[in-house]
């Protein structure tokens, strides 16, 4: 499995949300602009949340099976890879939705001055700042199911002459 590179997710951020301005500002031109819901930011914090949990559970849970804790709980491998997979999927939309709501939320900065426009700025700026929460908690639950390197891994094969 891939580890998830900051790199990537930079490019979607940035391509998604130099498209949503470029689609806002077309689009204000034309008539009026699509709304930023209030429930963006909500989901993206909440799906922030179920992945700190998940990874706070698997740190637990690797921890005490690691010291030998009796009736400790051990971790199967496949659902590890599962919440690793959905943590990863989970930074990749967050990159894109945060990138599109960080294009419309800069073009809306240039009319602060409506109060309607303003507080749909305020809900693309929340946006922008769960998606980067998700993908924190993503990398983190990453990091936590790592496995250790294996150290002896190239041990018994000699180098080519």
């Amino acid at each position: 499995m891939r580890e998830l590179h900051i790199k990537m997710l930079a490019g979607v951020f940035i391509v998604a949300g130099v498209l949503s301005w470029a689609g806002a500002r077309l689009w204000s031109a034309v008539g009026t602009l699509p709304s930023v819901p209030l429930a963006a930011p909500v989901v993206l914090a909440l799906i922030a949340v179920v992945l700190l949990a998940t990874a706070l559970s698997l740190r637990a849970r690797l921890k005490a099976q690691r010291d030998r804790r009796p009736g400790a709980k051990g971790v199967d491998p496949l659902m590890a890879a599962r919440a690793v997979v959905f943590g990863q999927a989970s930074a990749l939309v967050a990159a894109l939705v945060a990138g599109m709501y960080g294009g419309t939320g800069v073009f809306l900065l240039e009319s602060l001055d409506i109060p309607a426009r303003r507080d749909q700025a305020i809900y693309a700026g929340f946006s922008v700042l769960a998606g980067i929460a998700v993908i924190a908690a993503a990398f983190f639950l990453e990091k936590v199911c790592k496995l250790p390197e294996d150290d002896d891994h190239n041990a018994g094969t000699a180098p080519a002459a």
